[in-house]
């Protein structure tokens, strides 16, 4: 039975959805004003590794991911500038075009990352009425106040009848510590209240109207607003970045509790961050890497080129909770894992099967199963795949032989745990798009006629086409049922 960790408890729970067969799932989607980066392909494949888990158990699961298109909803937003609205200026666009071109790219990122599209992913401009209605029950309740067209959550009030910062484990002495100074502080009651609606400045680009003002939603009012309107008021697990748990999650806890009388969420799920150097990836320190730089390799700290396929694999290494720091060497290590597990996945679809098997292939459904239930635990899945290609090279090496049922069993176990839950494409079919299958086809072709060169003795020919081929930084291996090749 799947376990996973549970934030809001610090520890690992049995799953059991709010409602049987169906799951409830949100996820923080990404702001768009900027190209993704390496930052945001984490929590896009992490939760797709769930998504895809959840789905293989056979839930039926509705899976809503957001996209932040008001960029004053950045950290630090209830006054920070409009990064969108910035960018429009700057180019002279209309924002929705900023956003549009942005989204578009991202989605395509996130294609070739094979990371599945959601169920639903609603716009934070097109839910304004929705967040209106939400700031209105907090309102109603009377844990919100108004001053000067805007209204701020009143934390201290709310703090007396619900715990607050118990997401992030702080408590408002700490929060008071940690805030800081920024304009519109005078406002409010406490500084670490935060902007349920801000008034916005006759120069703001994005406003919409309000009873209190002229206006913007704060940024943490969208996902309480679109989660419970396409969710319900309790659903099941809520995702994002670790970055995000406060005080972001932690205001969405309050907003719901503030407004419904209960917490929204019943299973917190944070992915631990992408570092460089030890410091956080991300636009804020303009440290990022565009996953376009990585799929061309044209940023100073790389050296290559590096596939989507190689990024997705880099990531899978690691637990989701684990940090993991970038470097252009664990890439390159992880490009020649995804290789070796290339290789052997498309061996196993070429090997022909025996009356018995002399090797053994073990429990391998079973203890990768294991491995998923125990919070998502793609490293092990992907070395117990590894272990299992030991047996697979040594049939196809012709050193021992595999029974019908064995090579099936092996088969179906490396679809489903490689490629359906995993997301791995190791049948080639990935990072060119629709060139790939006349690339390969070219390659196969090539060494198709030096073949038939090698069996008509034409060995000129033959050295030929593999001196050419290898100088192009291809390795080809001759086998006995004819030829293996990788780039």
């Amino acid at each position: 039975m799947l376990q996973i960790y549970n934030t809001l408890s610090r520890q690992k729970e049995y799953f059991k959805p709010l409602h049987e067969g169906h799951v409830g799932m949100y996820v923080c989607g990404p702001t768009v004003y900027g190209d993704a980066h390496l930052g945001h392909a984490r929590p896009a494949i992490t939760f797709d590794l769930l998504y895809r888990y959840l789905m293989h158990l056979g839930y039926k699961v509705r899976y809503v991911r957001n996209i932040t298109d008001v960029g004053h909803l950045e950290h630090d937003a209830d006054e920070g500038e409009d990064k969108i609205a910035k960018k429009a200026r700057l180019e002279q666009l209309e924002p929705m075009e900023v956003v549009q071109y942005f989204t578009n790219r991202y989605h395509r990122d996130m294609a070739l990352l094979n990371v599945l599209p959601p169920s639903i992913e609603p716009h934070a401009s097109g839910h304004i009425i929705e967040q209106i209605a939400f700031v209105q029950k907090i309102m109603d309740k009377g844990y919100a106040y108004v001053s000067n067209g805007s209204v701020y959550m009143d934390v201290e009030k709310y703090a007396k009848d619900y715990p607050y910062g118990k997401l992030s484990g702080r408590n408002l002495e700490d929060i008071v510590t940690e805030t800081r100074e920024l304009d519109g502080q005078q406002e409010k009651k406490h500084s670490f209240d935060f902007a349920l609606w801000k008034k916005a400045a006759p120069e703001h680009i994005m406003h919409w109207p309000s009873p209190w003002s002229e206006g913007f939603p704060g940024w943490h009012m969208e996902c309480s607003a679109m989660g419970t309107k396409y969710l319900g008021e309790q659903f099941d697990i809520h995702g994002g970045g670790m970055d995000l748990m406060f005080p972001h999650h932690e205001a969405e806890i309050a907003q719901s509790c503030a407004a419904l009388g209960k917490e929204s969420v019943r299973y917190w799920m944070h992915n631990n961050m992408i570092t460089i150097a030890g410091k956080k990836m991300g636009k804020s320190y303009n440290n990022f890497i565009t996953l376009e730089q990585f799929f061309a390799g044209n940023h100073e700290l790389l050296e290559q080129p590096f596939s989507p396929m190689t990024i997705r694999f880099f990531i899978l290494q690691a637990h989701y909770r684990s940090t993991v720091d970038f470097s252009n060497d664990a890439l390159v290590a992880a490009e020649k894992g995804l290789a070796r597990l290339t290789e052997a996945y498309q061996r196993l679809m070429k090997i022909k099967a025996s009356a018995a098997s002399s090797v053994e292939i073990g429990n391998l459904r079973e203890r990768c199963q294991e491995a998923m239930d125990d919070d998502l635990n793609s490293p092990i899945v992907i070395s117990h795949l590894f272990d299992s290609a030991r047996a697979i090279n040594t049939v196809f090496d012709g050193k021992g032989t595999i029974s019908e049922a064995d090579l099936k069993e092996l088969r179906e176990v490396w679809k489903t745990y490689a490629m359906d839950i995993l997301g791995l494409q190791l049948d080639g079919a990935q990072d060119a798009g629709a060139g790939m299958d006349a690339y390969k086809g070219a390659v196969d072709m090539l060494l198709n006629m030096r073949l038939e060169a090698k069996r008509n003795k034409d060995w000129g020919t033959s050295d030929k086409i593999r001196n050419a081929l290898t100088e192009l930084g291809f390795t080809i291996k001759d086998t006995k049922d004819g030829f293996e090749w990788s780039l």
